[in-house]
């Protein structure tokens, strides 16, 4: 999803996600959001850091999407936090609940962004890493770097 793809405008990244969890599955969620909350986002003041979903009697929200309020909003302008809820097919809400009831995995949103107008959210399922995993994957990337790094200096 990080590729241009026509229609596809990118909002915010969790950029942290890939590091601290290890990446099973990815499901495409609509957003229930309010009015000034799409015009802030439009204008890029959106921020997956700290987020999270949560299955609360069989419907999926979004908690901690820190959608920042609207400049020109007025007293009708919204909670920075409030739990925005997710649009997903029961179906896959069973399946997920399931999968998340199981220990270590979590509903991670890694990319906000709007597709033919509409807000979407990319969900992937993860199951957190440990210290090691993150220590391996620091190595990974270190060494990567001192790879290109050797590889541009002989060409």
């Amino acid at each position: 999803m990080s590729e241009q793809v026509p229609g596809i405008k990118i909002i915010c990244k969790n950029k942290k996600a890939k590091f601290n969890y290890h990446i099973e599955k990815k499901y495409e969620a609509g957003l229930v959001l309010q009015g000034t909350e799409v015009k802030s986002l439009r204008d890029g003041k959106g921020s997956l850091k700290d987020a999270y979903a949560d299955i609360f009697k069989g419907e999926i929200f979004l908690q901690h999407f820190h959608v920042s309020e609207y400049t020109h909003g007025n007293r009708e302008n919204h909670d920075p936090l409030r739990k925005k809820k997710l649009l997903l097919h029961k179906d896959e809400i069973e399946k997920l609940s399931a999968k998340i009831q199981q220990r270590g995995y979590t509903l991670v949103p890694t990319l906000a962004y709007f597709k033919n107008g509409k807000v979407k959210v990319e969900l992937a399922l993860g199951k957190g890493k440990t210290k090691g995993d993150k220590r391996e994957a620091i190595k990974d990337r270190e060494s990567k770097r001192q790879l290109d790094k050797v590889m541009k200096k002989h060409r």
